[in-house]
């Protein structure tokens, strides 16, 4: 009997190696064991008087034709055409095909099981680099590469990724997302998510909305971490996710990892510096920002003396006299002047990129302050009175040194001659 049925090893990929079909043989027809019973028959006479051969009883009946039965009439088949002629075509036409894989002559179209992959591709088109650029250049926080990490992520800069999940062009904005966000950046009489240049904007807008609401829940002290960690969370989870984890929440950290990854491979995209130089002191050195540089608390890992919480200490504490007057340390602008509960009065410095990375000097636990945001002040400006406002265990000055969102060790910042 033949099994017209499919094989189910070939359609079924759910099975494993060992959930053959073995109702069937390999080509088809109903397998049967030797000497079963069930077999058909075959055209060999039953066994009769000579089942004694076998083993059984010699009824005594005459003995059995010498002639040949069926099984010694056959005759052994002798090579046919396909075996004496294309048989050996195959198999030069093998060997020649190996031989020219091996010398490189074989034509790409032949795989190559043994080659590695071609690395991914990370170059942007050099049309959409002024974009990028442009699209965070008012956003101290947001580099061009995060920007582009983030589009690689969303839709690997096709047009059409998202399509069935309503997300549209190379940012995956929704239509609700879209009208938010999404204008006729390059001024080509339509607004729309599948123009490259628009999308680039409409990201770059909402990211930098995002920085600049960590940024001002940071300096608060409502959360702590990294700008553009927690700008990266924000997108993912939500401003109200960090707000209520404090930090990055754990949701969002695969993507902000992810994203940190990725934006390595785009740093050449980056913006160049902005010319201006921090200071007019070689190394950008910082004056200092009160009378008396005796540290009381290093920047680094430390246990909180109020909280018992380790982490890292942001900045350094400073040993002063209650009163003492604090000074802005080089030329910049006031973005933040108001009181937080953590740092008690604050004042937030923003003096201008160098190299194409932003610096800002933070002053906080204040008795009070002398300059409101916006304010213009050069070095030696003064910016408040050392207190011990907020989270605080007496009168000292908590000065912060951020670098493009990073908090770094001021002293190696702080002129020495000051």
């Amino acid at each position: 009997m033949i099994d017209d049925r499919p094989d189910e090893t070939d359609t079924d990929t759910r099975s494993g190696p060992d959930e053959t079909d073995t109702r069937s043989g390999g080509n088809g027809a109903t397998a049967h064991p030797p000497g079963d019973s069930t077999a058909p028959a075959t055209g060999v006479p039953a066994a009769g008087p000579r089942a004694a051969a076998d083993g059984g009883p010699d009824t005594g009946g005459p003995e059995p034709s010498s002639a040949p039965g069926p099984e010694a009439r056959r005759v052994r088949r002798r090579p046919g055409p396909f075996t004496l002629l294309v048989l050996p075509g195959l198999l030069a036409l093998m060997g020649v095909a190996g031989f020219l894989a091996a010398t490189g002559g074989l034509s790409s179209a032949w795989p190559q099981g043994s080659e590695p992959a071609p690395a991914a591709t990370t170059r942007v088109d050099a049309s959409y680099v002024p974009w990028l650029r442009k699209a965070v250049s008012d956003c101290p926080v947001v580099e061009p590469s995060v920007l582009a990490a983030q589009i690689e992520r969303l839709s690997g800069w096709s047009n059409d990724a998202g399509t069935l999940s309503g997300e549209k062009g190379i940012a995956a904005f929704t239509d609700a997302r879209w009208r938010t966000w999404g204008k006729d950046d390059d001024g080509n009489g339509r607004s729309s998510p599948r123009d490259p240049a628009d999308a680039m904007m409409a990201l770059g807008r909402q990211n930098c909305s995002l920085a600049e609401k960590v940024t001002d829940l940071r300096t608060e002290g409502i959360v702590t971490g990294d700008l553009v960690d927690l700008t990266l969370a924000a997108y993912a989870s939500g401003v109200d996710a960090v707000v209520g984890a404090g930090r990055v929440p754990g949701a969002a950290e695969a993507y902000v990892s992810e994203i940190r990854s990725l934006s390595e491979r785009y740093r050449p995209v980056d913006r160049e510096s902005s010319g201006g130089a921090v200071n007019q002191v070689p190394g950008a050195v910082l004056a200092a920002p009160a009378g008396t540089l005796t540290v009381t608390s290093p920047f680094g890992s430390r246990r909180h003396p109020l909280t018992g919480v380790t982490k890292l200490h942001t900045g350094i504490d400073f040993a002063s006299p209650q009163g003492s007057q604090v000074s802005a340390a080089s030329k910049g602008r006031v973005v933040f002047a108001a009181t937080t509960a953590a740092y008690g009065n604050r004042v937030v410095v923003d003096h201008g990129t160098i190299d194409g990375r932003r610096l800002e000097t933070t002053y906080s636990h204040l008795l009070s302050l002398q300059v409101s945001a916006g304010q213009s002040v050069d070095v030696g400006t003064p910016v408040g009175l050392v207190g011990s406002t907020g989270l605080s265990t007496g009168p000292h000055l908590h000065f912060e040194v951020v670098l493009d969102g990073h908090y770094t060790d001021p002293l190696p910042w702080l002129d020495p001659g000051t």
